[in-house]
């Protein structure tokens, strides 16, 4: 398959080149709030790559049938319907989960990478390339958020997988003291700017348009 093949790049672009975190910075509200341990950052992913995905596809299904004047609102409809269901399915399955993200996954109906994808893509354009639209730029969303996780959660806790006492391991031995720092919110927008920063390194460094 070329790298010029649309679908291969519909599926690819939102990993790498557009991604919504590190290169759009869209969605902060989530990106920011939960990403103190891994699971978190994964289950809000998952989530949100869910919602995306379903949404993708009604709204490209049905671009030829909503008027363009109340687009923005069946947009926000047919997002909140899947939301809704995550966060049945959520609350049915993994209670723990679902109080830990809290306010933010009734949050992800407004979440910007979902609804502008909506608006710039899958309403102009045909099922199968929204679809992959959807799941390539839930994968970059998702990776962000776990490698956000990860760095917030080695550092402002010294652990990894928690903070469930059952699945955490501890990277460092007992005396090690996090820098709790990296944990609070504060800590958030010093990772991601760190990140930023390695992320535009590496994209000068190999030519990344």
């Amino acid at each position: 398959m070329k790298a010029s093949n649309p679908y291969l790049q519909d599926l690819t672009k939102g990993i790498v080149k557009e991604n919504p975190v590190f290169v759009a910075l869209l969605g902060m509200c989530p990106v920011l709030g939960v990403t103190a341990f891994i699971i978190n950052g994964l289950g809000m992913g998952l989530a949100a790559t869910a919602v995306l995905i379903a949404s993708n596809l009604v709204v490209s299904l049905l671009r030829n049938y909503i008027p363009p004047q109340v687009r923005i609102p069946c947009f926000i409809v047919i997002i909140a319907t899947f939301v809704t269901i995550i966060e049945m399915v959520l609350k049915a399955f993994q209670p723990v989960l679902y109080e830990a993200l809290g306010v933010f996954v009734p949050l992800i109906v407004v979440n910007c990478v979902i609804l502008g994808r909506a608006e710039a893509f899958a309403s102009k354009k045909p099922v199968l390339r929204s679809l992959l639209d959807g799941i390539g730029m839930g994968i970059g969303f998702t990776l962000a958020l776990v490698i956000l996780s990860t760095v917030r959660e080695v550092i402002g806790h010294g652990t990894i997988l928690g903070p469930d006492p059952e699945s955490t391991i501890h990277l460092f031995g007992t005396n090690f003291e996090p820098m709790a720092l990296f944990a609070q919110p504060p800590g958030a927008f010093i990772a991601l700017g760190l990140l930023l920063a390695i992320v535009n390194l590496i994209f000068k460094r190999f030519n990344i348009k």
